[in-house]
Order: C-alpha cells, then structure tokens, then sequence
C-alpha cells in the first residue's frame, strides 16, 4: 500500500474515532482547515502516526511525551492560541485509531 493510501485510512479512522469527539470542531467539520479551525490531526498526520510507531506500551506516558517532543514541537499552531489543542486530551483514542489500523493491515514497518 501506497503511504498516501496508507495515511489516508489513518486518518478515515481517527475522523471516526477522535474527531468525532472533538469539542473544537467546527460545524460540519471535519475537515476542520476548510472552516476556519486549523486542526492538529489535519497538519500533523504524518507526524502523529510516526510518533505512535516509536512506542509499544500499555502506559500513555510514553505515548505522550513522545507527541510532545516530536509533534508539538513543530506544529504550527503551538505559537497561537489555538494551543494546547484537542489532541492533548484525545492523544489516547488517536493512539487507538493508529493501532487499529495497523492491527488490519499488519504491521507498519512491512505495509
């Protein structure tokens, strides 16, 4: 599978399963970028799901320190107030939505 495909059906089951919860979102968001509500999930994609790859744990700690140094650290929105976003509190349903997604394709280093 493609990256792009492969990205794409990350973020099918993130929109599912974050953003559906998400208390920013925008009326008929998502996608939220479009509406005015620069999302993390939607500038961040690549960089969230790399992150999670990097740990295997049953703690979020880890999943969150990781978010902070290697996602936070270069989103765009972190100098506006639009910061600290969403993905702070719905880090662990996106981690969720990632290893779904790795569970039903298989590994992601072999995809």
């Amino acid at each position: 599978m493609e990256p792009e495909e492969r990205l794409a059906q990350y973020m099918e089951e993130i929109r599912r399963e974050v953003c559906s919860r998400c208390i920013e979102r925008p009326p008929g968001g998502p996608p939220c970028d479009p509406l005015g509500k620069r999302c993390g999930i939607e500038h961040n994609l690549a960089r969230i799901v790399e992150a999670v790859h990097q740990v295997h744990s049953n703690r979020m700690d880890p999943y969150t320190r990781i978010f902070h140094d290697q996602v936070c650290t270069q989103c765009a929105n972190r100098t506006t107030d639009q910061c600290p976003c969403p993905m702070e509190y719905l880090l662990i349903l996106a981690v969720e939505a990632i290893e779904t997604v790795d569970a039903r394709f298989g590994n992601p280093s072999q995809a």
